[in-house]
């Protein structure tokens, strides 16, 4: 799975195609979308007229929250695949836990049955807290190749980071940048930039990945997304990662995964 990835997250559908065929052309090759999206199938009609071999593509997908349970989770696979247009996702994903349902070690077991079939090469999560992932890992037969979390320097998640990396999961952050919560507006940040001639934006996605964090930066902006990919030619130093180990505020942009759903 390539370290940096181009997410999908509300793109409209009547623009997606056009959206992923311009982050194919500069290089991006894998793709997150979700059913949640509604736009499975421009991410596919995409992904076909590019002329890139499959192999060299990496597509993530995500189950909705509606669709939790065994039967139900084996449906809606289906639907996302037709949607997409392809023979197998190379990562699916259950969306949000929904702790309170009491279904997502069930919905486990039919990815489960995907990953053994092939359809998913691998399988993972998405939200998923220490106490989610250690209920599912002690009744599943698969431990989930990833969990995708909302992580930025405003909400590190060095705990949860630490209790994947223990049970052999990547972690994944989604809003990466934060989404519009200041870190691209702080000083310190704005100082990293100015010192390695960067945007704050590529110094947030370099900070990720040095701490191993796998990223899904979204933009429909052509310029952005360039810039989001232009990242791997320098490294933040030792200070530049302790003044953003110190923007951590514990806020989190999105909701959260103990109570939503």
């Amino acid at each position: 799975m390539p370290q940096l990835g181009f997410g999908v997250y509300q793109v409209p559908e009547a623009e997606t195609q056009s959206v992923v065929a311009y982050a194919l052309e500069v290089g991006y090759r894998s793709i997150d979308t979700a059913a949640l999206y509604k736009n499975e199938a421009g991410t596919g009609r995409a992904l076909a007229a590019s002329g890139i071999p499959r192999e060299e593509l990496f597509v993530t997908t995500k189950l909705w929250n509606t669709d939790h349970g065994y039967d139900a989770a084996l449906r809606a696979f289906d639907t996302s695949l037709t949607k997409l247009g392809l023979e197998y996702v190379d990562l699916y994903l259950i969306h949000w836990p929904l702790p309170a349902r009491n279904l997502y070690v069930e919905t486990w077991r039919a990815l489960e049955k995907i990953h053994a079939e092939g359809r998913a090469r691998a399988i993972g999560v998405s939200n998923f807290h220490p106490a989610h992932l250690r209920r599912l890992t002690q009744q599943a037969d698969v431990v989930p190749a990833v969990n995708q979390i909302e992580l930025h320097p405003r909400l590190q998640q060095r705990a949860l980071r630490a209790f994947d990396s223990d049970l052999g999961i990547a972690t994944e952050a989604w809003s990466p940048l934060g989404r519009n919560n200041g870190v691209l507006d702080d000083p310190a940040v704005a100082r990293i930039a100015e010192k390695h001639g960067r945007t704050p934006a590529q110094v947030v996605l370099r900070w990720h990945l040095q701490l191993g964090n796998i990223v899904i930066p979204k933009s429909a902006t052509p310029s952005r997304v360039r810039e989001n990919l232009n990242v791997f030619d320098f490294q933040l130093d030792g200070n530049d990662l302790a003044d953003m180990d110190s923007l951590e505020t514990g806020e989190r942009v999105g909701p959260d995964p103990d109570t939503f759903g």
